[in-house]
């Protein structure tokens, strides 16, 4: 009896041995089936938001691989091919680019709405050709954003889910490496690739946020770009910035990023920084593939840190550097925008030209009051036109004849017969003046005369009078 009890429960181990390896192979089959089955999803949006000139448009352009980014206006629609290479799938990712102006920021609900909102991770961009500005418009963009997630109509269940994996993905991120590498039995599992299942799944973890991460929780994926960051030579050079400045404005936009559980990434379309890992980490964050890159921080023009990775203790570090400044100042008083002085500044004063209705109506008023008398020429137009005949006539006679004084004559009458500085030279109405002037014409008239009659024929030389003695007396 107790031998057949043994060889029973040998059996029933050996049947449970095999059962449970059946049930093993039947998971690991399941897992590649499912695997094989899941398509890249078609319905993920990307947003991005950023002051004009911040690089939006060339951005896009270099996640897409178009060398020619043609610019849009108000809101600009576009896509970038996915394409996972384990699974042999590819897809779309529609991508829309909001202008700067603040005056379109009404055109939000066509590219972020109740039912896009679970699928859009959203881009904030600032340029560092700009830096002054980089803080200002990062905090006015998240305004803008979470006022209109506020507008959104959704269910208070909805807000709470979002903002849960939010909370989810900043924990749950781990260093690549740290992750459990891939198997031949399981080449999927690893944490990079499994996380939105394991937020799907609603696990829950209890472990406290670390301190100022998500103060702000708007409930999506967001990204923050620094573009032309080739640019830093330049404010080196030409605006004496040091490491210190750049420090200091890092620290800064890495405490943004904390707040609101952003990654940030620091690119140049220009000298190509980054802009690959960038389209990488948007694909692993969207659709879950593989980001092997850790953070990067030693190179300041090409910073990198994943949602998850940083924290305020890592952020101090960048407080060793900082000799004239504390990383609690305000941002504008240590990256101060420096004041352009105009090449123009010495020129002459700009006139402001009439409205032409106006000048029209004030013409057409002086009209109807009466027709001005025939513009006559000015006394300076005047002594130019006499002073051109003076030339004439001195080219054709020589000195000393009659016709010389005749144009002088001439000159002179049409200068009495105008009142110098009167308006439209209209003559002056009082009888004393025209007296006046037509006794001096009359004595121009009598010494032109008397200048154009021909010399007396000179008389036979006479022995010279004697000089008259004014003191002799003379005898009467």
């Amino acid at each position: 009896m107790e031998t057949n009890g043994q060889a029973n429960g040998l059996k029933s181990k050996k049947k449970e041995k095999e059962d449970a390896k059946d049930n093993l192979w039947s998971a690991i089959l399941e897992e590649v089936q499912n695997q094989g089955n899941t398509k890249l999803p078609s319905n993920k949006n990307v947003l991005v938001l950023g002051d004009n000139e911040t690089g939006k448009t060339t951005l896009v352009a270099k996640l897409q691989g178009v060398e020619d980014p043609k610019k849009g206006s108000a809101l600009e629609y576009a896509y970038i091919d996915v394409r996972d290479e384990y699974r042999d799938d590819q897809t779309r990712l529609s991508v829309w680019v909001l202008d700067g102006d603040p005056g379109h920021t009404n055109l939000l609900k066509f590219a972020l709405s109740e039912e896009t909102f679970p699928h859009t991770l959203v881009i904030l961009t600032v340029a560092m050709t700009t830096p002054w500005g980089v803080l200002d418009q990062l905090q006015s963009w998240a305004s803008v954003l979470g006022d209109h997630i506020d507008k959104l109509d959704l269910t208070p269940e909805q807000r709470l889910q979002s903002k849960k994996q939010q909370v989810q993905k900043w924990q749950r991120y781990t260093e690549p490496g740290d992750e459990l590498e891939p198997t031949a039995s399981s080449p999927m599992k690893r944490s990079s690739r499994n996380l939105s299942d394991d937020l799907e799944n609603g696990d829950d973890d209890d472990c406290p946020l670390p301190e100022a991460v998500l103060t702000t929780n708007l409930g999506l994926d967001i990204v923050v770009v620094a573009t032309k960051t080739d640019y830093m030579s330049t404010l080196e050079k030409e605006h004496d910035y040091r490491d210190e400045h750049f420090d200091f404005m890092q620290q800064w936009v890495r405490r943004f990023c904390l707040q609101y559980g952003a990654a940030l990434f620091y690119t140049s379309a220009k000298e190509d920084k980054n802009c690959d890992l960038l389209y990488k980490y948007l694909t692993h964050r969207i659709y879950g593939l593989p980001f092997r890159t850790p953070a990067l921080i030693v190179e300041k023009d090409a910073v990198l840190i994943p949602a998850g990775w940083d924290s305020m203790k890592k952020i101090s570090i960048l407080y060793e550097n900082m000799q004239s400044c504390k990383p609690d100042d305000y941002y504008r008083d240590v990256i101060v925008q420096p004041v352009i002085r105009k090449s123009g500044a010495n020129r002459e004063a700009e006139v402001q030209a009439e409205d032409e209705q106006a000048f029209l109506q004030r013409q057409l008023a002086a009209l109807q009051a009466g027709a001005p008398a025939p513009r006559a020429d000015s006394p300076l137009r005047a002594t130019q036109r006499a002073t051109a005949q003076l030339d004439g006539a001195k080219i054709g006679m020589g000195p000393g004849t009659p016709g010389n004084e005749g144009v002088l004559a001439n000159f002179f009458n049409s200068l009495l017969y105008k009142k110098t500085g009167s308006p439209a030279g209209r003559a002056d109405a009082s009888p004393g003046a025209a007296a006046a002037r037509s006794d001096a014409a009359a004595e121009l008239d009598r010494l032109t005369r008397a200048k154009a009659r021909p010399p007396a024929p000179h008389a036979p030389h006479a022995p010279a009078a004697p000089p008259i003695d004014l003191n002799s007396s003379s005898e009467c």
